[in-house]
């Protein structure tokens, strides 16, 4: 991606049509809008403030992503994602946070490290107490403050949105009984080999998290079939 890319990317997301888009695609990540429902342009249009124009525009651009299906002469939809959608998710995420956290023990510096370490400590305390929301929101921060650390803008791109995609789907694996202890072990143990700068065994133990998260994804099959 050159700099001019990045610069345009940029700049669309202050611009009307992108403000829509990245609108309409967190509602329909957040579970906002369920699968299968469908999308007016004259409620969204209204409910923003805006004309129909940006809202169609933002819609097309989803459809291409993968996100909505455009029905002609009946309107757009929420596609929502498959059993093999999230299956082919999890599976890519597991090489690519992999790559992250090798990369992580190579580049990260000491105010990154401290932000993981705390993250970890955090987490620990919230799981604790039982505050299962402060626990998710950690381990959101585990992920982002890790793809920050690998020094790469691209990968960091690349898993910011798969993390996304499947967010209830996520959630409801780590909130799901006995994993959330497991995930917060599975954290500390990466981060212990990106502070001793063991790239391979940080590439092995991420790889073998998201894995494990995956696998966690059956006692969460009735969330999956909202999405």
């Amino acid at each position: 991606m050159n700099t001019n890319s990045i610069e345009m990317e940029a700049a669309d997301k202050y611009s009307l049509r992108g403000r829509v888009y990245h609108q309409i695609r967190e509602d329909i990540i957040n579970g906002h809008y369920k699968k299968n429902e469908e999308l007016r342009e004259a409620a969204i249009a209204n409910e923003l403030g805006i004309s129909r124009t940006p809202v169609r525009e933002a819609l097309r651009q989803l459809e291409l992503e993968g996100l909505v299906v455009i029905v002609p002469n009946k309107g757009a939809y929420v596609r929502g994602f498959t059993d093999k959608d999230i299956h082919d998710i999890y599976m890519i995420r597991s090489l690519l946070e992999g790559l992250c956290a090798k990369w992580a023990a190579e580049n990260i510096t000491e105010e990154q490290m401290r932000a993981l370490e705390e993250s970890v400590d955090l987490s620990e305390f919230h799981l604790q107490k039982g505050n299962v929301e402060q626990f998710i929101d950690q381990d959101s921060r585990f992920h982002e403050l890790m793809y920050q650390a690998s020094g790469s803008k691209i990968l960091e791109d690349l898993l910011t949105d798969y993390h996304q995609y499947i967010k209830l789907v996520r959630e409801a694996s780590i909130a799901a009984k006995n994993r959330s202890g497991h995930t917060n072990i599975e954290h500390r143990n990466i981060m212990t080999a990106i502070k001793e700068k063991d790239g391979d065994r940080a590439e092995k133990l991420a790889n073998q998290h998201i894995i494990n998260s995956m696998r966690n994804i059956g006692d969460c099959k009735i969330l999956i079939d909202k999405i």
